[in-house]
């Protein structure tokens, strides 16, 4: 008998002991995305959906080194107040050992302090304001994504490039206005549009910020058919988007181009489900869409990613248009998982705060190493803009159709940008 309690003892101990290791081998991460309210259609939703298929496909793979990811997903409500409280309840209650996700710039600057102020670590995945990092010296924050700057000034690259060929005018004629929802993103993207578009020699003829929220948007049309601009760049998230395009066609406000700068911008088939073949030829800066890169010019397997993630997007939400937010989503919860949570668990010994920024500050990923197509690399402690990656770029995408082309820079684009608009678009001049 007491042989009998001592084998059921020892496998009892045993037992407990495989558990507590099991128990272990678990990482908590806390994913904050807008599921519901506004922001959720305008991009969130898309983006929340690529971080789940990363996620999902790195379990399916053994997880990180062993470890399984057990993510905690949380509906923000298109709220800033709600994502910080969450923030905080994940941090003290469920004990997350990392912050992910994020959407709206507005959430994302807060958070982004909290989290670093209680040295927890917070990998940022789509929110682009460069607020969030610019002289904040943020020690446990980092972003492989592109940032606002990059994006205000890639549009004004874009028509510096193609104001003579295509408009047939000297940049010095070229009449630019900014508009722009008066958050932390479109400040951030509205300030370098204004800088670049005035450093090539523009005119900036209106630069006007309004509250995401406005009910009526057309004040701001009339200010703009006052100002006549041959090129409007545009900032905002989709019902202030879809808000302002509805009112410019009612009050006959034309252009020879729009260019979007993400978020709202980002979702075409939002836009055209409303706007149908008036959405045409609509442009917007952003990260690529991973599916509209060419394989081979990429790192091997990075073409075999992209194609699974569209796969199960497809699967799931039933649609042919893949938004450039699912490949955000997916392309830094995948660089993540696969590069600074093994090399911070086999060189540091573990995914605590300190290893994993320790992991992140070594992370250097050639250009084609992503399935966005660009590197990694992390500004170091003591520069401006800490934690962000100085290796990330934007591109110009153009809409037609069911089609998505990549319209700048030349060296990786599909097509020729279509512009002014031709006659028959609503808003063609």
């Amino acid at each position: 008998m007491f042989k009998k309690f001592l084998s059921a003892l020892v496998a009892s101990s045993l037992w407990l002991t495989g558990a507590a290791v099991a128990q272990t081998k678990q990482i908590k991460v806390g994913v904050i995305f807008d599921l519901s309210g506004p922001l959720a259609a305008g991009g969130s939703n898309a983006s929340y959906l690529g971080t789940k298929y990363a996620i999902d496909l790195i379990n399916e793979r053994g997880g990180v080194e062993g470890h399984k990811i057990v993510p905690i997903y949380v509906d923000a409500q298109s709220k800033t107040e709600v994502a910080i409280n969450e923030t905080e309840r994940l941090l003290n209650q469920e004990k997350v050992d990392v912050i992910m996700g994020v959407f709206s710039s507005a959430q994302c600057v807060p958070m982004a302090q909290r989290v670093d102020q209680a040295k927890k670590f917070m990998w940022a995945n789509v929110c682009v304001s460069s607020a969030v990092f610019k002289d904040k010296n943020l020690k446990n924050v980092f972003r492989a994504q592109v940032h606002s700057d990059q994006m205000g000034e890639a549009s004004c690259r874009f028509l510096g490039e193609n104001s003579k060929t295509k408009l047939g005018k000297e940049l010095k004629d070229l009449k630019v206005a900014i508009i722009y929802e008066d958050g932390p993103y479109g400040a951030g993207v509205a300030s370098g549009n204004d800088s670049v578009c005035k450093q090539l020699g523009m005119q900036v003829v209106l630069k006007e910020g309004y509250a995401a929220t406005s009910p009526d948007l057309s004040p701001l049309v009339t200010k703009l058919r006052r100002a006549r601009p041959d090129v409007i760049l545009h900032t905002g998230y989709n019902p202030d988007i879809t808000l302002f395009l509805r009112q410019a066609k009612e009050q006959g406000l034309k252009w020879d181009a729009l260019i979007g700068h993400g978020a709202g911008h980002g979702q075409f088939d939002k836009l055209f489900a409303t706007f149908k073949e008036d959405a045409n030829l609509i442009m917007n800066v952003d990260p690529v869409a991973a599916q509209l890169l060419d394989p081979k010019t990429l790192k091997p397997g990075m073409g075999a990613l992209t194609a699974e993630m569209i796969k199960r997007y497809k699967a799931e939400v039933k649609a042919d248009e893949i938004p450039t937010h699912v490949s955000m989503g997916f392309n830094q919860t995948w660089i993540l998982l696969s590069d600074v949570m093994p090399r911070a668990i086999k060189k540091y010994g573990g995914y605590d705060p300190e290893s994993l920024r320790k992991a992140a500050l070594e992370t250097d990923i050639p250009e084609g190493g992503t399935i966005q197509g660009y590197g990694v690399k992390f500004f170091p402690p003591g520069h401006p803009m800490s934690g962000q990656n100085e290796r990330s770029t934007p591109v110009v995408h153009q809409y037609s159709g069911n089609d998505t082309f990549v319209v700048w820079p030349k060296a990786i684009k599909s097509r020729d940008a279509v512009m002014p608009l031709p006659k028959g678009n609503s808003y063609a001049k």
